[in-house]
């Protein structure tokens, strides 16, 4: 038999297959986990980022000074990298350096800084009038937040979101390389230390398969949302 259609048939049904989609599953997780926390940590953060800025509602420079710095700081380290410092501290805090819970740490503070950031670009570029508005009715800077300028800016912030999700496929990807688990580490283990290039391209071709998906769901979000 033509060892390339038996290489085929066992990713697709064997234990190969078995390997991919449980890969497959470690990354959703690490990628679904990373994104509801950095929402639930970087937004809030964009905000106050946006709030003391020079253009926001309450402006504090050196709030917003510090807080900058050390988002440009952590942003400017390479992943793979910042995965390896935080080794100390992954492991403090989840017991462990290696695995799926593991690489959600460093993955959740990569989404963090990126999520942090993002918003507060999307909050800025509205216009100012929306603030003064709110500021004359004399709402408070989280109403103003809440009922005006979150509102408007959703449809950038999907947008900004929709690529942010895209690039923590690809850092789960590095997140394998030291032993993270997901698509990567499978990459790494079976098909380059086993040189198996038939899973590579499988692998590859999920991986793309799957920032398609990513990317057509948010393009549809952003759509209706403006409508």
């Amino acid at each position: 038999m033509n060892p390339i259609y038996t290489n085929i048939t066992d990713i697709l049904f064997g234990a190969k297959g078995a390997l991919l989609w449980h890969g497959l599953n470690e990354t959703l997780l690490m990628v679904a986990l990373s994104t509801i926390l950095g929402i639930a940590i970087g937004l809030p953060l964009g905000m106050i980022l946006f709030a003391c800025s020079p253009k926001g509602i309450r402006p504090n420079r050196t709030l917003f000074e510090g807080l900058s710095f050390f988002i440009n700081s952590a942003r400017s380290i390479p992943y793979i990298i910042l995965t390896v410092l935080l080794i100390p501290l992954t492991r403090m805090c989840i017991g462990t350096s290696m695995g799926t819970a593991a690489a959600i740490f460093p993955l959740t503070l990569a989404a963090i800084l990126l999520i942090a950031r993002a918003s507060e670009e999307a909050f800025l570029n509205l216009p100012r009038t929306f603030t003064e508005i709110g500021t004359s009715m004399g709402a408070t800077p989280l109403r103003i937040f809440l009922v005006i300028l979150l509102p408007e800016a959703l449809p950038g912030l999907v947008v900004q979101l929709t690529t942010i999700i895209i690039n923590l496929v690809g850092f789960s990807a590095m997140a394998g390389t030291v032993g993270g688990g997901g698509l990567g580490d499978l990459a790494v283990r079976y098909g380059y230390q086993r040189y198996d290039t038939t899973l590579m391209i499988a692998i590859v071709v999920v991986l793309i398969a799957l920032v398609q998906i990513v990317q057509s769901i948010g393009n549809g979000v952003a759509r209706q949302i403006r409508k």
